[in-house]
């Protein structure tokens, strides 16, 4: 998610990206990663191979938090793990100036939980965007409790810039997207896990009969499973219902380390 977020705003909106993480390993794969993406879009003519290189021209690398210091917007994508995003918070609000927004691409976590780990929450914001995201037009833009207008008008206008569409949400569990896309998902592990159809005839039904671009069981592997589970547990704590209760299955999946396709196996074999 980082990387598309990082390829993004330096393709489209044409800015100034730094890629920070402690992993130089996993830094030097997602460069790799994001020269195949550009040259097939070369391939595709969507680009020049000049643009290509300006794009890459733009992207910096770095190892250590403290090289963002003069950032004037950063977004964390770490996994879905409130304890990690509110240490990294915590960091970036001691190395970035006091006008730094800081956005989170949370997919179901509090923003105002996250934002009360900083000194500045008025210039913390949620920004959930959609996998993959040089594909995907949406973004999900969350204001946390003390979220300032001119952090949202900020974050709007940058979205817009990436070519993305913004929808607004509440700071509730699974805003909007994930409130409904996740027990849907929930729900489909159920009809699995109690025999009632196979993987291929739930997703093919749904694929097929709600004109989808592909199953429920194929999303949640693309998705991750531990992702898809860690989203159902927090719908689940926060808002109490039982409706929200993560399946047996995707548990005992999550447990057996099948988490889908970056895996090589989920629901599916990849």
């Amino acid at each position: 998610m980082g990387l598309g977020i990082a390829l993004v705003s330096a393709s489209v909106a044409k800015l100034p990206v730094k890629i920070f993480d402690l992993n130089s390993k996993q830094i030097e794969k997602g460069l790799s990663f994001m020269d195949s993406l550009l040259e097939k879009d070369i391939v595709k003519n969507r680009i020049t191979r000049d643009h290509a290189n300006e794009t890459k021209a733009r992207i910096t690398t770095s190892n250590s938090i403290h090289e963002l210091s003069s950032a004037d917007f950063v977004i964390e994508a770490v996994s879905e793990n409130v304890d990690l995003k509110r240490k990294i918070f915590t960091e970036l609000d001691e190395v970035t100036h006091k006008d730094t927004i800081l956005a989170t691409n949370t997919s179901s976590i509090s923003i105002t939980k996250i934002a009360a780990a900083t000194k500045k929450p008025d210039k913390v914001i949620g920004m959930h965007f959609m996998n993959p995201v040089p594909v995907m037009k949406l973004v999900e833009i969350i204001p946390g409790l003390a979220t300032s207008d001119r952090t949202l008008d900020v974050t709007k206008k940058l979205a817009t810039s990436m070519g993305k569409t913004c929808t607004q949400s509440e700071d509730v569990p699974g805003f909007i997207a994930n409130r409904l896309l996740m027990p849907y998902i929930n729900e489909a592990v159920m009809v699995l896990e109690q025999g009632i159809a196979t993987r291929e005839d739930i997703d093919t039904t749904m694929k097929l009969g709600t004109n989808t671009p592909m199953g429920p069981l194929t999303l949640a592997d693309f998705i991750g499973l531990d992702t898809c589970l860690a989203i159902m547990k927090v719908l689940h704590n926060e808002i109490g219902d039982t409706k929200y209760r993560p399946a047996l299955l995707l548990q005992k999946y999550v447990d057996a380390g099948w988490l889908g396709k970056k895996t090589g196996r989920g629901f599916y074999e990849y």
